[in-house]
């Protein structure tokens, strides 16, 4: 990363391993991001499972789907924070006598959380089988969820990107995890959208995480999801347009302020 002739695929790296390091000095936020969609799933499935009538023989088999959304949300909020901070400690001003631009930056911290966000996964599936989840995908089912939700992770990883230059301070960027985190609940994600309010339905049916769940859901399960990945794939396609679009600008205005 010191070199001022490494390409931007090898500063970009050198970043994003900088990022997957710095981690280790906030350990009660990976750890909070790790164990908080674990704790709740097995809130959701044990404390309200049994009150839930999903059509699901089992209530986990229907919530796994979005706890994995939600876990996904937890982690790359973590984004705006990590970008805020080094905003904030003139971090970007040393790289940028590096020649260090906008876009290694950036997705230097988009792919650090894209790597914390795995682990995660793999912790919230794990536990998952140990409650009685059971998934039928096909290889191309496992595929095509992997694909959809990685997907997720990357675009609010670009927004959370551009909320990280928004904000003044860490402090101020961290609320936008409230967002991501809320996305999920007015969703298919833990019970049906036809048992919410009449008013709540507009907007449940027509958000950018029901699609993904829907489409997750049934993939894991092995059971049709008509155009929902396609619907979600839409959604994520134009968000991110619109997050690496914002970035980038606000990235070109918060350094010639400095």
């Amino acid at each position: 990363m010191s070199d001022p002739t490494a390409g931007p695929l090898a500063t970009t790296t050198a970043l994003a391993g900088r990022g997957i390091l710095l981690s280790r000095r906030n350990l009660d936020a990976v750890i909070t991001s790790l164990m908080m969609p674990v704790v709740l799933m097995l809130v959701f499935v044990y404390f309200f499972g049994g009150a839930i009538d999903t059509g699901h023989d089992r209530y986990v088999s229907y919530v796994v789907p979005g706890v994995l959304v939600l876990c996904a949300g937890f982690g790359a909020a973590g984004t705006a924070v990590s970008v805020s901070d080094d905003m904030r400690r003139g971090t970007v001003d040393r790289l940028r006598t590096l020649d260090v631009g906008a876009v290694p930056f950036l997705t230097g911290h988009v792919v650090a959380t894209v790597a914390r966000n795995l682990l995660a996964t793999g912790l919230v599936l794990g536990v998952a089988a140990l409650i009685g989840f059971r998934p039928a995908a096909t290889p191309a089912g496992w595929l095509a969820a992997i694909v959809l939700l990685l997907a997720y992770i990357t675009v609010v990883s670009w927004l959370s990107a551009a909320a990280g230059l928004l904000a003044r301070t860490p402090e101020a960027a961290n609320a936008f995890t409230f967002f991501v985190m809320f996305l999920p609940y007015p969703s298919s994600a833990f019970v049906p959208i036809d048992t919410m309010p009449d008013w709540l339905h507009g907007f449940a049916e027509h958000q950018p995480v029901t699609p993904l769940i829907e489409s997750m859901r049934g993939l894991l399960l092995d059971q049709p999801v008509g155009d929902a990945p396609w619907t979600a794939l839409a959604w994520f396609g134009a968000l991110l347009l619109l997050a690496v679009g914002a970035s980038g600008a606000l990235f070109r205005l918060r350094t010639r302020q400095r």
